[in-house]
């Protein structure tokens, strides 16, 4: 596996996703509502920046998610219903080096709009530095607070798992299939806790092991998201964020090499 092919099938795959409208459009959406949170907040009582800080996380968290699961799903499906892949495989490329140069090209894709959507957040924070600054002795976070950057990048991680499983799903079913599989998967990954406590209030074994073998299957984001955290001041676990971003991607290497093996068996014809 060339990383240089791996380079170019990635440049190709960010430069086709830069030039798409849907995840364009869907930046400027969440650059709105971001800008909108501005009036939002002053509805509330003292709580304006936090509301500023979790509408915001919480519009990149739904918009990444949109963004890999519906560009995602559609990187290879694309490229077979057009047969452009026939082309692509021609080459000295092999189908592993292509798809982890899809991968990497959508993980640029995302990263490029979290960028661009953690600049508007910031813009809006630092309006209400200027306009409402904190008083010298305030205990609070401050408004431009550096460390809503740990949330985004423990999102970003959870799009590098999601983006893996999104791919190894487009590799043995259709486009429709390989969506609803996303989703699901991204469901049952925030729902970890539940499944593992599943069997507490149920009184079927059956049903108690199977949620049992799904939470040991399945991904744990619950460990990756700190929004509350860091929008309220609260203390963060680094021993166990750490220990989430190693089994993360742990996982995500684990879906990618399901993917190129089966991807390596499926015949394109």
């Amino acid at each position: 596996m060339s990383p240089v092919t791996v380079g170019r099938v990635a440049a190709a795959v960010y430069k086709e996703s830069v030039r798409d409208r849907v995840p364009l459009s869907m930046v400027f959406f969440a650059g709105v509502l971001i800008a909108a949170s501005i009036f939002l907040s002053q509805l509330s009582a003292g709580q304006d920046v936090k509301i500023v800080k979790d509408l915001g996380l919480a519009t990149m968290n739904l918009i990444g998610l949109l963004i890999s699961v519906f560009v995602g799903t559609g990187l290879v499906a694309k490229e077979i219903e057009r047969r452009s892949i026939y082309a692509v495989l021609s080459k000295p490329v092999t189908r592993s080096t292509y798809l982890l140069g899809k991968y990497c090209g959508l993980l640029l894709t995302l990263a490029s709009n979290l960028a661009a959507m953690a600049v508007a957040l910031y813009l809006v924070l630092g309006y209400f530095a200027i306009a409402t600054p904190l008083p010298a002795n305030s205990t609070r976070p401050p408004h431009v607070d550096p460390w809503l950057l740990l949330p985004l990048a423990l999102l970003f991680v959870q799009l590098m798992v999601t983006t893996a499983a999104a791919l190894f799903f487009s590799t043995f079913s259709g486009p429709l299939l390989t969506v609803l599989f996303t989703l699901a998967f991204w469901v049952a990954g925030h729902f970890g806790g539940d499944l593992r406590d599943y069997g507490r209030v149920v009184d079927s074994p059956i049903a108690a092991g199977v949620a049992r073998a799904l939470y040991y299957l399945l991904p744990n984001f619950g460990g990756l998201d700190v929004k509350n955290e860091v929008v309220h001041g609260a203390a963060l676990d680094a021993a166990a964020i750490t220990a989430a971003v190693a089994a993360a991607v742990t996982y995500a290497v684990a879906l990618l090499g399901a993917a190129a093996a089966v991807f390596e068996r499926r015949d394109l014809k």
